[in-house]
């Protein structure tokens, strides 16, 4: 018995017949026969119910079939851990990313394009969504790692993370608001806010969740007036009056060419962390574990920024 012959013995049930089997095996298919031939003879049993349109596996082909599959997983691990020990990491990698996670200093493109100069045999999915949602897919198991915005009180149970960036938030307005004043005020309360119409990032992102955490702590609900997946664009509509926007604190080139004004919020500050995230246990693939560590150097960990004064 070899192991090819119990590789060609699922692919036959799988297809249902032996000429897509042999397709999809790149064999000639008298050859394939006659490999599933002497498989039944070496084992004694009919494997396969060839009396129908569809080839099915009898009852003692079933059963072979069980321990087959647990054959053929067994050998994939065990390439799949001397590919790892050997450096030539293989598989798939699914990576979640928030819009706007990916900006400033953390250059994914980059990170991913130096891996894949190093193992060739890794794909990627990169997908993009709220923290929110990806927070449940990592749980579900369909992301292997995120770089994502959070609030303090969001991660879940069974979620390690590593925090790479920690901004305070801050109000947008146009030259002449009267949050502005005092003439030289440094900072602004969030209760300030409490009366005004904001623009805000969409809900399940971790500015949001941010912004409402310290909202709810400062005693009121924020009055929501527009939402945008981008904090350009609601830096453009606090430019154009249409309310104050919070954001990330932005260079003062961007927000002198908007024509906009900025002040961090305080009592409570607010501040938009990002994270790059991943299951507790650790992936479970090799190429994600492997991506895991390279990201993990090149998004180092930031400590907590201190308070800023009122």
């Amino acid at each position: 018995m070899e192991l090819r012959q119990l590789q060609y013995l699922l692919t036959v049930v799988e297809e249902g017949g032996f000429t897509r089997a042999a397709d999809r095996l790149y064999l000639a298919q008298p050859g394939l026969s006659a490999q599933i031939r002497q498989l039944e003879r070496e084992l004694g049993q009919p494997l396969l119910d060839r009396t129908g349109g569809r080839v099915t596996a009898t009852e003692a082909g079933e059963a072979v079939l069980l321990y087959a599959r647990a054959a053929l997983a067994a050998v994939e691990g065990i390439r799949r851990t001397a590919d790892e020990f050997a450096g030539l990491v293989r598989g798939h990698v699914t990576l979640g990313v928030a819009s706007g996670a990916a900006t400033g200093g953390h250059d994914l493109p980059a990170l991913l394009a130096d891996f894949h100069e190093e193992h060739p045999g890794v794909e990627f999915s990169v997908i993009e969504d709220t923290s929110v949602h990806m927070l449940t897919a990592l749980r579900r198991g369909e992301l292997d790692l995120a770089l994502l915005g959070v609030t303090e009180d969001e991660l879940p149970p069974g979620i390690g993370f590593q925090i790479v960036a920690d901004t305070p938030l801050v109000a947008a307005m146009p030259p002449g608001d009267p949050l502005l004043d005092p003439v030289g005020r440094a900072a602004l309360p969030l209760a300030a806010l409490a009366d005004r119409p904001l623009l805000t990032l969409i809900r399940g992102t971790g500015i949001r969740g941010a912004l409402e955490h310290a909202c709810r702590q400062a005693g009121f609900r924020p009055r929501i007036a527009f939402e945008a997946a981008s904090p350009g664009l609601l830096a453009r509509f606090a430019a154009r009056g249409l309310g104050v926007a919070v954001l990330p604190e932005m260079p003062s080139e961007t927000t002198a060419t908007l024509g906009l004004r900025t002040l961090p919020l305080t009592s409570p500050g607010v501040r938009g962390r990002i994270a790059l995230v991943w299951p507790a246990d650790g992936p479970t693939t090799p190429a994600a574990k492997a991506l895991l560590r390279r990201a993990r150097k090149a998004f180092p960990p930031v400590a907590p920024a201190a308070p800023v004064a009122p």
